[in-house]
């Protein structure tokens, strides 16, 4: 049958992952966080649909948007550190951006998907989305195809280098966006499987995807082009799969993801580790300006976020297996992926998989919910002292 561990060997959760293959899923991680312990760690299935090759604790699955989360947590941790103002405009930190009617487009109004610029440059290609400098220069070059701080619109992709390049500029040291949260949130963390860029000694523990190749979205304005569109026919590629793609671009095991979801859970510290301060965690549940008016580039309810995260609580619009309650955000990641903080009752969990078409299959049940089933029955079991 399938490779399954779980640190707590608990059946629940064994049983509720083999339940997620037989729904449709191919390989699966899911780690959870509860008042700053990992409660559970367990992986199922084989890393590629053609392969009997079993998923480990090692395989790395790409997370896509869910990335968005660890990078709006570095843009926060440069505020606390006073280095930037999201109140500010872009242009401040960056003067090249602010042109074409960029000038006043504040860091806020991007991490809100409300900057109106969601296009990625013309003739992107995979090996050009990889080239920094290059996608930050047309990034700065890009006029508005919405009123900036007027609309609503997912900017599915360019939304990495629009940020990526604000904490870089604000940096003291100017570090890479990879080495800067390799440095400033990983390492302290002791994370160890989250990348940006895949070294070439680990591409083979990445998961092969499969899916999510639907072009069914409308884009006219180059939001989300085939060349770089966001299913498995791109990011199966190895040059994308070591881009630094600071918007969809991670690849990572559930573990670290929920690491890293936890220190938010935890109020901004994790085992004796400080990044964000109280009072800015308390602002991470803020909505948007204009969060009921429709966004322009997804079609489905966005409950979004003035901090960059999606929030809980919205009936008919927050993901219900994030919880009931206003004090979540969570980042989900095409084809289905995975990760959300639990403010109000301390728990963290990531889910990874490789199955990009899963999602799309409700019938009869979403393939992760045993799996978030079991892991609040685990978490009800622990009790308030863990």
């Amino acid at each position: 049958m399938s490779n399954i561990h779980s640190p707590t060997d608990d059946a629940r959760i064994v049983a509720a992952l083999h339940r997620s293959l037989e729904l449709g899923e191919t390989g699966i991680g899911v780690a959870a966080y509860y008042r700053g312990r990992l409660v559970v760690d367990a992986i199922a299935g084989t890393v590629a649909k053609t392969s009997t090759e079993p998923v480990t604790k090692k395989t790395l699955f790409p997370i896509f948007s869910v990335t968005k989360g660890i990078t709006a947590l570095a843009v926060h941790i440069q505020a606390d550190r006073r280095l930037l103002d999201v109140n500010d405009p872009i242009s401040k930190y960056w003067p090249e951006f602010g042109i074409n009617g960029k000038e006043n487009i504040t860091i806020e109004q991007a991490l809100s998907h409300r900057a109106g610029i969601p296009q990625m440059p013309p003739g992107v290609t995979p090996q050009l989305m990889a080239d920094w400098e290059w996608m930050v220069k047309h990034v700065a070059e890009s006029k508005p195809i919405f009123p900036p701080g007027q609309a609503n619109a997912y900017h599915v992709l360019v939304w990495g280098w629009i940020l990526g390049e604000v904490v870089r500029r604000t940096d003291p040291a100017h570090r890479q966006f990879d080495i800067f949260i390799h440095q400033e949130i990983c390492k302290p963390l002791g994370v160890t499987d989250f990348y940006l860029g895949v070294p070439s000694t680990e591409l083979a523990r990445v998961a092969t995807l499969s899916g999510g190749n639907s072009f069914a979205m409308v884009d006219e304005h180059g939001i989300s082009p085939v060349a770089v569109f966001p299913g498995s026919d791109v990011h199966n590629i190895s040059v994308v799969q070591q881009c630094v793609d600071p918007g969809a671009g991670a690849i990572a095991n559930a573990s670290s993801v929920a690491r890293i979801f936890a220190l938010i859970a935890e109020g901004g510290e994790l085992n004796g580790v400080r990044l964000l301060s109280k009072e800015r965690i308390a602002c991470l549940t803020r909505p948007r300006a204009g969060a009921h008016d429709p966004d322009k580039v997804l079609p489905i309810p966005v409950w979004f976020g003035a901090a960059g995260y999606w929030l809980g609580g919205e009936p008919n619009a927050s993901d219900p297996l994030v919880g009931d309650h206003r004090d979540i955000i969570y980042s989900p990641g095409a084809g289905g992926s995975i990760a959300w903080a639990d403010l109000r009752d301390r728990i963290a969990v990531a889910i990874c998989h490789n199955n990009m078409d899963s999602v799309a299959v409700l019938e009869p049940e979403r393939t992760f919910a045993p799996i978030v089933r079991a892991v609040r029955e685990i978490i009800a079991d622990a009790g308030p002292y863990v």
